[in-house]
């Protein structure tokens, strides 16, 4: 309770401009906490779906059958579902069209889920940016606010140099120092996220690129082996 009231001290003895640092680093630590949370949610949530569809496809016998539920009772048609419902569309659509070229169906089929990939990775690293321009800015920020702040404080203490002693400058130059302080605060939760994050992606993205090959394969073989 006490290094609260004292950090509210700081901030109110601080100067305009250390004011707005200070401003500036507790609104873009707030958000960066909002961001973390909601991109762990996010991802778990994912994760979940990803491994529930995964069970689905492969104990399914009946990939048409599939995507008619996904279809009609899935909603959001996202993550590996996702890729999935959009590539096996762009399947059924080019066989009705009677193509007597496979190859032509299967790079339509394998555009279709590049595009859905891409519409992916675009929502799991929403947000990230934010965090890693958080991550590598807010300790320059603070540091700006602390020499800022000490300027201030010597700039001060020259006008009363007859009378300098320590005690004059000291609580200026803590005041600056939170500066820096809240500008590593903001920054390490967000660069410890951001780069939890990416790898969480990299191994999803990972798993969506392997199960286009395996679905490509899959439609490869019936394409051939159904000919219209």
């Amino acid at each position: 309770m006490e290094a609260n009231q004292s950090l509210l001290i700081y901030f109110l003895d601080a100067g305009p401009v250390v004011k707005a640092v200070m401003a500036m680093l507790l609104a873009a630590s707030v958000i960066s906490w909002t961001f973390i949370f909601q991109r762990a949610l996010f991802l778990k949530r994912t994760r979940a779906e990803m491994k529930q569809f995964e069970e689905r496809f492969w104990s399914s016998s009946d990939l048409t059958s599939l995507y008619n539920h996904i279809d009609k009772f899935d909603k959001e048609k996202s993550g590996l579902a996702g890729i999935f419902y959009e590539g096996f569309k762009e399947f059924l659509r080019l066989r009705r069209q009677n193509l007597s070229d496979q190859a032509i169906v299967m790079e339509g089929v394998q555009r279709a889920m590049r595009i859905a990939y891409a519409k992916e990775l675009e929502d799991l690293e929403s947000h990230l940016p934010f965090l890693a321009s958080v991550g590598s800015t807010s300790p320059y920020v603070g540091l700006f606010g602390t020499v800022w702040g000490i300027m201030s404080s010597f700039h001060a203490l020259a006008g009363n140099a007859q009378q300098a002693t320590i005690a004059m400058v000291a609580p200026g130059i803590s005041e600056a120092l939170i500066a820096t302080a809240m500008g590593l605060f903001a920054a390490i939760p967000a660069v410890l996220a951001y780069n939890r994050y990416s790898s969480q992606i990299d191994r999803l993205m990972n798993n969506y690129e392997t199960f286009q090959e395996e679905f490509s394969n899959i439609l490869h073989r019936e394409a051939h082996a159904k000919p219209e």
